[in-house]
């Protein structure tokens, strides 16, 4: 009874967790969506006017045009190709939910943010109780595996080991498949989807799961690359089990 019912509050929570991603993915999709084709728009007018007067500009009106398509670029908006290019939304759901993901797991990568005053209320009290839950849904994941390393250590008990040789069989096991399914496999996914080289791939695989997220390189941001619909969500996905299983190494 007391094992069915841990198992019911896990999958409550997941469940709970995951719709509050999905809630908070929505709400930010709503709130900035608008706002973004806005400034894409302007951003789109502003390139139109420099390729009709750049011959006649001066040096301040230059150094403006440079500041402003830095700005542009700063806020995620790329004034470049045709303009069917703009039609592309920052803020559709599966970078929505893939912002959301970065926001509780405290990574901040810090390419993709909200601009408007609702939006960035929003983040707050969204952050606020998001970073504790996903506090608790990794401490519950990383139970999980605990208990698998448990029973593998109960059947290397079973078979005659010692308890020291155990420990260190079963931190190197789940050390070493951890490495391959959070890190190597992914870079591998990476290079395929990104055209980053293999190490590229592994560095952004650990400065992700470490949560140090510079930004430098970020899933899903390259102009003249086609991705497959939620692309995004799956990282997303990648990035909160990867986070568990760095939980667990932390408990063994």
């Amino acid at each position: 009874r007391a094992m069915c019912s841990g198992r019911l509050q896990t999958a409550l929570l997941v469940a709970g967790y995951f719709v509050y991603l999905l809630v908070g993915a929505a709400v930010f999709q709503a709130l900035e969506r608008t706002a973004e084709k806005q400034e894409k728009m302007a951003a789109a007018q502003m390139k139109e006017a420099f390729l009709q007067n750049f011959t006649q500009l001066t040096v301040a009106e230059m150094e403006q045009f440079m500041k402003n398509l830095i700005e542009a670029i700063q806020n995620g908006v790329y004034p470049v190709g045709n303009e069917s290019q703009f039609e592309e939304s920052n803020w559709d759901f599966s970078n929505s939910f893939f912002f959301a993901g970065t926001v509780v797991s405290t990574i901040g990568y810090g390419t993709l943010h909200p601009k408007t005053a609702g939006g960035q209320i929003f983040c707050v009290f969204f952050a606020l109780f998001g970073i504790p839950l996903n506090i608790v849904f990794l401490h519950r994941v990383g139970k999980m595996l605990s208990l698998l390393c448990k029973k593998l250590g109960k059947f290397l008990y079973e078979k005659g080991m010692r308890k020291k040789k155990i420990k260190f069989l079963t931190l190197l096991f789940f050390l070493a498949t951890g490495i391959l399914v959070f890190l190597c496999l992914p870079s591998v996914f990476f290079q395929i989807t990104e055209g980053w080289s293999y190490s590229e791939g592994i560095y952004f695989a650990f400065i992700t799961l470490s949560t140090i997220g510079f930004g430098d390189y970020v899933v899903g941001k390259q102009s003249d690359r086609k991705y497959f619909s939620y692309y995004r969500v799956l990282v997303a996905i990648w990035i909160l089990f990867g986070l568990a299983w760095i939980a667990l190494l932390f408990n063994l």
